[in-house]
């Protein structure tokens, strides 16, 4: 589960990491008590006004500009606040602006210059240990970065058995150049980064820049978090955290009926049951002259209303040529599959789409003779060739 910037550096202030202070307004009107705010904090007029949304590269979109008084501020937000911001990680449709932060700019003259660098924390699932990634190099172009100089990433592993350890700590403070007062400060934001990472069960956490300002302290400027969705159960207060109207709306619904559904590019839908048949059934696709629409995992136990709830969002997609059904009856038996596409078909009306049904394992038999008995226009298969053969002739 993804959360705004804001949300971000509140959790990781919670566990001590120094973040850039800020307030949040979803109202134009807002902007002068918010700024009035920061200066009692801060003591400085400069703020950054900055776009949230949950993409990357907002500032090449225009989604953070830095207002040096009021004025400027009010004008800032007024420019931001409703936009529809293009990035890089948005595609040409953008995101709507509904909330801005409004944040101390930290990049003020001092003994030296202010350094960027980029600090991310994720599982190496190869290793089966979390990994620090970090660099020297961080700013908005960390991408270009990680490609053109890879030798410049630089990687610590995290031994489950131990956690990470203040060696490690100090080393990555050391390999980023720093010394003195930032070495320390360093020492400490790692640390405390590290802890927030596994305490919150989170999949990812990416900070860049993490800024080395110029009277040496280091701070978190920018924030990416994603919650691990599996692990809310054990954060209650998580929840709430969710922003449903940045999520995708067709996503948003299949989670209403317990289904898992990714939205993809292709031209056949895909309905099965469990993550590494639809793995099996998207590949079958492709080799069959198809592109995967999406990827729709029903579970273990489908019936009348998940297949239902499942056609209806497939045939959203105005993409979509033609929908697979592949479903293993283990759990579930076949026939009564097949008794909910055919019941689910009725409840629909016609769809405009072919349809094939690919059920093997219990009751497979009964379940073909379901849906070929039904009148309905939908191909039956039992083999995954048979299925894929159907799917090459409907698309041809």
């Amino acid at each position: 589960m993804n959360i705004h910037e804001y949300q971000a550096k509140q959790i990781l202030q919670s566990y001590g990491v120094t973040v850039q202070r800020g307030v949040v307004v979803d109202d134009a009107t807002q902007t002068e008590d918010a700024v009035k705010q920061l200066q009692a904090e801060t003591g400085t007029d400069w703020v950054v006004v900055k776009a949230q949304i949950h993409a990357g590269g907002r500032g090449k979109g225009g989604g953070v500009k830095l207002a040096k008084n009021l004025d400027e501020a009010k004008q800032r937000v007024n420019d931001i606040l409703g936009m529809q911001l293009v990035t890089p990680q948005t595609g040409v449709e953008g995101k709507r602006v509904n909330k801005v932060l409004l944040t101390e700019d930290l990049y003020y003259p001092g003994d030296s210059e202010p350094k960027e660098y980029y600090m991310s924390v994720l599982l190496d699932r190869g290793l089966g240990k979390n990994v620090i990634i970090y660099t020297t190099e961080g700013g908005m172009d960390i991408e270009e970065v990680a490609e053109s100089h890879p030798e410049k990433i630089q990687k610590e592993w995290i031994d489950p058995a131990t956690g990470l350890l203040p060696f490690q700590a100090r080393k990555i403070a050391f390999n980023l150049g720093l010394s003195g007062k930032a070495f320390k400060q360093m020492v400490a934001f790692v640390t405390a980064l590290y802890k927030a990472y596994e305490e919150t069960d989170s999949s990812m956490f990416e900070i860049n820049p993490v800024l080395k300002t110029s009277d040496e302290r280091i701070v978190a400027i920018d924030a990416k978090v994603n919650l691990d969705d599996n692990a809310l159960y054990r954060h209650a207060d998580f929840e709430a955290l969710r922003d449903l109207s940045e999520e995708d709306p067709t996503e948003v619904e299949a989670k209403e009926y317990n289904l898992n559904y990714v939205n993809l590019d292709g031209n056949v839908g895909c309905m099965v049951n469990g993550a590494g048949l639809a793995m099996a059934t998207m590949d079958i696709i492709k080799l069959s002259g198809g592109e995967p629409a999406n990827f729709l995992d029903v579970g273990g136990t489908a019936n009348a209303e998940t297949v239902e709830a499942g056609f209806r969002i497939i045939l959203k997609d105005p993409k979509v040529k033609a929908i697979l059904i592949n479903i293993f009856g283990g759990i579930v038996r076949c026939d009564r599959v097949a008794q909910g596409v055919v019941d689910a078909y009725n409840n629909i009306g016609e769809i405009p789409v072919p349809i094939i049904v690919r059920l093997q394992g219990t009751n497979a038999e009964e379940a073909k003779q379901i849906i070929d008995q039904s009148g309905l226009k939908v191909r039956s298969a039992i083999l995954l060739q048979e299925a894929a053969d159907l799917v090459s002739e409907v698309l041809a």
